[in-house]
């Protein structure tokens, strides 16, 4: 008999869990309490990276997930990954020096580009750097579109999805998670998965399971549709750029967005300012609006995965960045989930470490 399998979010994270575990066979629910999509996810810059300021162990984690994306975007409909190339230089002249080094010998696509360089790969830049990093194989898929692809795959699977399903809390009985309460009721599972993004410590709490998150705000400034001024990701310091699929320039000063302590329209003008004072032909083009986004973010920073205390019948998945790391911990939580097998990948990420507990 197919294992029953209920998943609380349906971020991009609680999407690629469905879909793994649908393709592998179990019976799936995915219950949100609001639109499909997710909160995190759909305010995401959506950068697919394995890049600097991250230990080896992690690096691979990332490493692994980007060739994830590459299978997933083969096999889901509709899910459409640009894998447009990264230039970066916001970082101090060493560190970067420091970062295509290290990374170069990690076996990261990464190269040293000049000016002449700079200018062919975004011939818009008005005053590019003498140095800057590429690299060809980083992308990005659209947040909102991505996750709902990823869970309409799913739904083609086999696997229900549900929104505007409030959970109040976990349900247990001699010790295991069995199910949830909702408004109209519990529903039952045999494995209940939290990817519930900053929602997880509330529902892990429910049941006496502490987990210690962060859910820092980012800000992104989206302008009005405009024809191409940029081809891929660009990370200069104090603002990173990217153009959508419509046409949109999605601005934030770090990975995610910048803090909008209080003053978010004003931060929104700001950052758009420089999209136009940097890309030839943004000047004409108006910001439309801004979004706020709050990251759930383990409290030493890395992912949060598997069985919380190792309560039977329960599994935990929060992690930033979701974007990146999605179909990795979808195909890695299925595998554990169906066969009881942890992939060596995940050995530091447990949610049992002592940082998060």
């Amino acid at each position: 008999m197919a294992k029953r399998v209920l998943i609380v979010g349906a971020g991009v994270i609680g999407a690629s869990i469905a879909w793994h575990l649908a393709k592998s066979g179990a019976q799936v629910t995915v219950l949100d309490g609001g639109d499909t999509g997710g909160l995190a996810t759909r305010t995401s810059w959506a950068w697919l990276n394995a890049s600097w300021g991250n230990p080896e162990p992690y690096f691979r984690l990332r490493e692994r997930a980007m060739l994830e994306w590459r299978r997933l975007d083969r096999e889901v409909p509709g899910l459409a990954v640009d894998w447009c190339g990264g230039l970066i230089w916001d970082l101090p002249p060493d560190e970067l020096a420091a970062y295509a080094e290290q990374h170069s010998a990690w076996g990261y696509g990464i190269r040293r580009v000049d000016r002449a360089e700079i200018l062919r790969i975004e011939p818009n830049l008005k005053n590019p750097p003498d140095l800057a990093l590429h690299v060809a194989e980083e992308g990005v898929a659209e947040p909102l579109a991505a996750a709902r692809a990823i869970l309409a795959g799913a739904e083609g699977l086999g696997a229900k999805v549900i929104a505007h399903a409030h959970v109040k809390w976990l349900v247990e009985d001699s010790g295991r998670a069995v199910g949830v309460m909702t408004e109209e009721g519990v529903i039952h599972a045999d494995e209940i998965v939290v990817a519930a993004g900053a929602g997880t410590v509330q529902l892990l709490d429910s049941i006496g399971i502490k987990l210690k998150l962060t859910t820092p705000p980012g800000l992104l400034a989206h302008s009005k549709p405009a024809p191409e001024l940029l081809r891929g990701l660009v990370m200069s310091p104090g603002l990173h750029v990217r153009q959508t699929a419509e046409g949109r320039l999605v601005s934030g000063t770090d990975f995610a967005g910048s803090d909008p302590v209080g003053r978010a329209a004003d931060m929104a003008r700001e950052l758009h300012a420089k999209v136009q004072a940097m890309v030839k032909g943004a000047e004409a083009v108006e910001l439309d609006f801004h979004t706020i986004g709050y990251r759930p973010t383990p409290a030493d920073g890395y992912p949060a995965i598997g069985r919380p205390r190792n309560r039977a019948g329960l599994y935990a998945a929060v992690m930033h960045s979701g974007m990146t790391l999605a179909p990795a911990v979808g195909r890695f939580a299925a595998q554990e989930l169906l066969e009881g097998q942890r992939d060596p990948l995940l050995a530091s990420y447990h949610p049992d470490r002592p940082a998060l507990t």
